[in-house]
């Protein structure tokens, strides 16, 4: 038979499970430089820790340590030594071990950012892992990328359209880039972001405290994005895929 509280005694709360938010994109989209932005904004009223990927190094942890936006040991980095993708998808092990240690270690925690290596538009996070992903481009990448769809791009929770203030030097229409990509994913949320534009930072603050919010009302479902598609890593590679 369970145990009752005795009278005038209530029973402990559930453990608050940690809001495990994920950020994928290809290289140099800037997601190391939204996720110290995130912590910059964000850490004053949560607390937060970060998990990183790499394939051989700890290059991006040891950027954000030196950001100094959380605590140091707050910071880990996986080396997943395998296509980025692998270890936010196919086997989590690596970084579910990093989160769980991070959530034990500084219990309790609101948000977990984990980092995926910089891959291609397809990458996505099992939702074994995360609770909600974050998928960045750039419009240093070019204005035609959100057109070309995939499920990073169509389904994540949400789109960064990063690196905004640097449209005019590369000939991109902002605006356009995010219509574009309002139409591939079907009216989920795209956001244009700046780093240094408080306006547009602000509301990627808001969407993740709406997020968190639903998280811890039992009201935000894990979405899976979908599979990667099959892709080669070069000539000879005729091209291979992980999902399952």
């Amino acid at each position: 038979m369970p145990d009752t509280p005795a009278p005038g005694h209530t029973a402990p709360a559930a453990p608050r499970r940690t809001l495990r938010l994920g950020v994928a994109g290809p290289v140099g989209t800037g997601k190391s430089s939204l996720i110290a932005t995130l912590c910059r904004e964000l850490s004053a009223d949560f607390a937060m820790a970060v998990v990183t990927n790499d394939i051989y190094t700890d290059e991006d942890a040891r950027f954000l340590r030196s950001a100094g936006v959380l605590d140091a040991d707050r910071i880990r980095a996986v080396e997943t030594g395998a296509c980025p993708h692998t270890a936010i998808r196919d086997d989590i092990t690596a970084n579910l071990d990093a989160v769980e240690d991070l959530e034990a270690d500084f219990a309790p925690l609101d948000i977990v950012l984990v980092e995926s290596g910089g891959d291609n538009l397809t990458a996505t996070f099992s939702p074994a892992l995360i609770d909600a992903q974050i998928f960045c481009l750039d419009v240093a990448g070019g204005g035609d990328v959100a057109r070309k769809g995939g499920p990073g791009i169509g389904r994540a929770d949400v789109l960064v359209v990063n690196k905004a203030d640097l449209a005019p030097y590369v000939g991109v229409d902002v605006g356009q880039m995010v219509a574009d990509a309002e139409k591939a994913r079907d009216g989920r949320p795209v956001l244009a972001v700046a780093r240094d534009d408080a306006a547009s930072v602000a509301r990627l603050c808001d969407w993740v405290r709406g997020v968190l919010d639903g998280h811890r009302a039992g009201t935000h479902v894990p979405q899976d994005p979908g599979p990667m598609a099959p892709h080669g890593h070069g000539p000879g590679d005729a091209g291979h895929g992980h999902g399952h």
